[in-house]
């Protein structure tokens, strides 16, 4: 069976650049190969303010919305992470999502793609890479950043030169740690182990 490799736009900000990047790396992926690549819009997913009273490790949903959200992140292998710098870390309503479920996330691998001012979105990459920790997510060293002054003068995202030779590398490793992971939620499967 083939990878199924989700990439998140962590940005559901009205206005927002993120949905060019996220078509742009998503036609990037898809001509890459080597996975299933679909995007994961968070604002379509209306997630609101986490509203569940239980632990998200012991999996006892009691609104549809977090069990659409449970089966959907849950049917991936691995992500790529599009996010944006605000006030020297990821948006909230990425974290909300991430906090709405636990073992979904667990034995995966993802890569992060950061876009922002200057700085193109270091700070919020370095910030989710210890949220994402804790969730058992395996973060990949390849980072490609996106400076949004050059990359958005003409008012339309124009990728700099070396970002598709960037996000190319960084899904290699994605790829292959996905598939490394598998193997891992398999053997756990198998004998019943929890993560």
């Amino acid at each position: 069976m083939s990878l199924r490799i989700g990439i998140i736009l962590g940005s559901t900000r009205p206005g927002r650049r993120g949905d060019q990047i996220a078509s742009w790396v998503l036609d990037t992926a898809r001509a890459h190969g080597g996975a299933d690549y679909e995007l994961i819009d968070l604002a379509d997913h209306r997630l609101g303010n986490l509203d569940e009273g239980g632990n998200p490790n012991l999996q006892q949903y009691e609104h549809p919305h977090t069990r659409d959200w449970s089966e959907l992140i849950d049917s991936y292998d691995g992500f790529v992470f599009l996010v944006p710098e605000y006030n020297h870390s990821f948006p909230g309503a990425l974290k909300n999502a991430l906090d709405y479920v636990y073992r979904e996330w667990n034995d995966k691998a993802a890569g992060i793609v950061s876009y922002g001012g200057w700085a193109a979105g270091v700070r919020a990459a370095e910030a989710l890479r210890l949220v994402l920790a804790e969730l058992q997510v395996a973060t990949v060293r390849a980072q490609p950043t996106i400076s949004t002054h050059p990359s958005f003068h003409t008012g339309a995202f124009v990728p700099q030169e070396g970002l598709d030779t960037a996000v190319r590398g960084m899904l290699d490793q994605v790829i292959a740690w996905s598939g490394a992971l598998r193997g891992v939620r398999e053997a756990k499967a198998q004998t019943g182990t929890a993560a």
